[in-house]
């Protein structure tokens, strides 16, 4: 990798990314969930999670990124994750796939491992620890889309990296044909809508901070990237749909004040395993295990999410 200031993309490695490629990226997309039993990915499960999204208003899916706990698996099951998804979804959603590190070398390498699996693209978040200066950042995440053989989305999350991509270097990496576009956790909402302002035609800006999901789409936001979608799939949908298809604002803030309430509930302790709490009491997974050092919800939180999917009229199974 050249340590000059500037990576020229030779146009032999410039892949050509469709505008419907592009298009695709909108609306409501889940970071999936990795279901787990007694220490192993939990395939049974899977399946079961996989088939009832299937029939929800998803718009695309992300497996093995935070949510899924992606860091925490090994690189045979992420592929297992994959090809599970790709058998069980075929073409009916786009599938990407979450990858971070620190070390682009690292990164680069596997992505060339992966090149066959079934995925539709790369979720990609800012190397972490390491905290490298925006042109490390924009020659970093260069490097990589070189590397890729499917579209990326930039994971911008600061308080999880320790460091922020700015606007200008994001725009600077929007040139990159296989750059499409950024699920947006940056927590500032100046910059968010600066970079929905400045953003090219194409290029899309996905919420990743669900309780500013309504914000987001006000401001002009593509749609979201959104842990608790798994939830009231349909109620998420239907904001989406009421800001970008309808124009119906109004209708969007009753739905959203009807809602709002639900993100918080389910990151009130760390993620995913809140939401995989409620999946599990809905009975779409066998087990609500985390893998370590994350750990299972606290009992006062279970009790909480247990009242509200009352609330919800959920159906839940005996705990």
């Amino acid at each position: 990798m050249t340590q000059s200031s500037t990576i020229t993309i030779p146009p032999s490695s410039q892949r050509v990314v469709s505008d419907s490629t592009r298009s695709e990226i909108r609306g409501i997309w889940l970071p999936l969930v990795t279901p787990m039993k007694d220490g192993a990915l939990d395939q049974v499960s899977l399946k079961r999670l996989l088939r009832h999204i299937s029939a929800r208003p998803v718009d695309g899916l992300v497996v093995g990124a935070t949510t899924g706990e992606g860091p925490l698996l090994d690189e045979s099951e992420l592929e297992r994750l994959a090809a599970i998804a790709a058998d069980e979804l075929g073409d009916l959603l786009p599938i990407y796939l979450g990858l971070s590190g620190s070390d682009t070398r690292k990164l680069e390498q596997q992505l060339h491992r992966i090149g066959h699996w079934p995925v539709a693209g790369y979720l990609i978040s800012c190397p972490s620890y390491v905290r490298p200066s925006q042109e490390g950042l924009f020659q970093h995440f260069a490097v990589l889309a070189q590397a890729a053989e499917r579209p990326v989305l930039i994971y911008n999350i600061p308080y999880r990296t320790g460091v922020n991509l700015g606007n200008d270097t994001l725009l600077r990496l929007a040139e990159i044909p296989t750059i499409i576009g950024i699920k947006d956790c940056c927590t500032d909402p100046a910059q968010s809508l600066d970079l929905i302002r400045r953003k090219p035609s194409g290029f899309a800006v996905m919420c990743g901070e669900d309780a500013q999901f309504h914000v987001a789409l006000a401001q002009g936001a593509d749609g979201g990237i959104l842990a608790s979608a798994h939830v009231e799939t349909e109620r998420f949908a239907a904001i989406h749909a009421a800001h970008r298809d309808d124009g119906d604002t109004r209708t969007a803030l009753k739905l959203w004040h009807d809602l709002s309430d639900l993100p918080r509930l389910l990151f009130a302790e760390p993620s995913p395993a809140p939401v995989k709490y409620w999946l599990y009491r809905q009975g779409l997974i066998d087990s609500p295990e985390v893998r370590l050092p994350l750990t299972s919800v606290t009992p006062q939180l279970a009790a909480r999410i247990d009242r509200e999917m009352g609330r919800w009229n959920g159906t839940t199974r005996a705990a």
